[in-house]
């Protein structure tokens, strides 16, 4: 089939490439010519494991070019899939819906045959009406022209696999011809046994929104959890275990730590809370406001751990931040809780240096006022504390032994409750964690000639250029 991709970030770019490499004809349209350029050229604008590679195939294959015009679009395609973002409105929690309106108003004018519009991105239930309303009032005379929505559930750094094999297709429709078309166009994954749910647009609509404010509760329920456990002197990670092995809670997404971020589950949430209040069901998600000040918290908390590592100001001294990106796998640091913590640091004095495998250059744009190093070493020499916010690999694979040479005070934050206590610990590191008990400190040795953890031992003595990693960072 004959398809377009309208808007190529993170979404539409890996949605483009794949239709194209599972054997549609697929011409991909965003407004950014610079960004349409590089995506021509086989250069993703951003970093997902897998996508430079069936990139690659789909323009060689032929069936994959790109765009700027929508009147093109209009031309070409058979089924035009909307993958335009939709971020919080300035001053509300609600979804704004200008750039998805604005690919409707430019795109339908220029139709001349029948088509199906399918709309991917995550929108507030109700949107697919609107839009067919306005269809009916944009579209030429005689061009029968439906509106389907079709929800993404991408998680970033798994998006290639999620598309090609997703858990699961929901096709919200108002006749068996759309119906019919979005099974042709899935036809591969349908055949490989994908479940492919055909239900009423509203309920497609939700279904987003509703998996991520699952998945959001149940992070700050753990988090929350932890709060308790650091209260109480118990372990969180043991207590979601022991909660995990029922089978009605299991253990996915029970990982106490910093909490979520990115560019979906906080705004998605509070887009949620927001159109419920417009539906007069505001009191039934009432929770997820809970939900998303719990998540915040954490990042409080992680710092007020650092703060009180340092003798209680941060001002003075040097702190080590690994990680910038939301998730690991991915460069977007878009509502970050690890660069909210480092820029929470700076703020109140700290000398901030971040690390990050792949997202500096987001990071920079982001947060321009921090320093940002390109390996770990320069990051972490002559650190007071090194906070450990992104759980990369590269970071578990650290050597504490030789990471302990270069920092000023071997003291660690592991606001992921991802690196190995016990291993660090033993490597003379005070440990902290969110939700886990330990020693609240380990001796260390003096080094550079000043007291342990004063600004005065910037000297301390560092191991060669890459020694610190077991293996470095990419």
């Amino acid at each position: 089939m004959r398809l377009t991709v309208i808007g190529t970030g993170y979404l539409g770019a890996v949605h483009a490439a794949c239709m194209a490499d599972i054997g549609h004809e697929v011409l991909g349209v965003d407004v950014d010519a610079e960004k349409i350029r590089a995506l021509t050229e086989g250069r993703p604008p951003f970093f997902e494991p897998g996508l430079d590679e069936v990139l690659t195939r789909a323009l060689d294959s032929g069936r994959l070019r790109f765009s700027t015009s929508l009147s093109e679009a209009a031309a070409f395609g058979e089924v035009h899939f909307v993958c335009v973002g939709t971020p919080q409105q300035a001053g509300s929690d609600a979804a704004d819906l200008r750039h998805v309106d604005a690919v409707i108003d430019g795109l339908v004018p220029h139709l001349s045959s029948p088509c199906l519009i399918v709309g991917k991105s995550t929108v507030p239930v109700g949107t697919t009406p609107r839009i067919a309303a306005r269809l009916r009032g944009l579209a030429p005379e005689g061009v029968d022209v439906e509106v389907a929505w079709n929800p993404e559930f991408l998680r970033e750094g798994f998006a290639v696999e999620d598309t090609l094999r997703p858990d699961r297709l929901v096709a919200g429709v108002t006749s068996p011809r759309a119906d019919g078309i979005l099974r042709e166009v899935y036809a591969p994954m349908l055949d490989a046994g994908i479940p492919y749910i055909s239900t009423d647009p509203a309920t497609a609509e939700l279904v987003k929104v509703a998996a991520n404010s699952f998945l959001a509760t149940k992070i700050s329920f753990i988090n929350a959890m932890a709060e308790v456990c650091d209260a109480a002197g118990a372990d969180v990670s043991t207590l979601a275990d022991a909660l995990g092995h029922d089978t009605r809670i299991g253990r996915r997404f029970l990982n106490a730590g910093l909490g979520f971020g990115g560019g979906c589950l906080p705004k998605d949430i509070r887009a949620f809370t927001a159109r419920a209040r417009e539906l007069g069901v505001g009191e039934a998600v009432s929770f997820l406001r809970q939900v998303d000040d719990i998540n915040l918290r954490q990042r409080l908390r992680t710092v007020a751990i650092a703060r009180d590592l340092v003798g209680g100001a941060f001002s003075g001294h040097r702190i080590a931040v690994l990680g910038a990106t939301f998730k690991p796998n991915s460069d977007d640091v878009r509502d970050s809780p690890a660069l909210a913590v480092a820029a929470a640091v700076h703020r109140e004095g700290g000398e901030v240096r971040v690390h990050d495998p792949e997202g500096i250059y987001n990071a920079h744009l982001a947060h321009p006022e921090l320093r940002y190093e390109d390996d770990v070493l320069t990051a972490c020499r002559g650190a007071d504390v090194v906070l450990h916010l992104t759980e990369w690999s590269q970071y578990r694979e650290a050597d504490p032994v030789k990471l302990a040479r270069v920092v000023c005070a071997p003291r660690l934050v592991d606001a992921r409750n991802n690196l190995d206590a016990g291993l660090w610990r033993s490597a003379g590191w005070t440990v902290r964690t969110l939700g886990r008990p330990g020693p609240a400190t380990v001796p260390a040795p003096q080094r550079g000639g000043g007291a342990l953890g004063q600004s005065s031992a910037r000297g301390c003595a560092a191991p060669a250029e890459g020694a610190v990693l077991s293996r470095a960072p990419k």
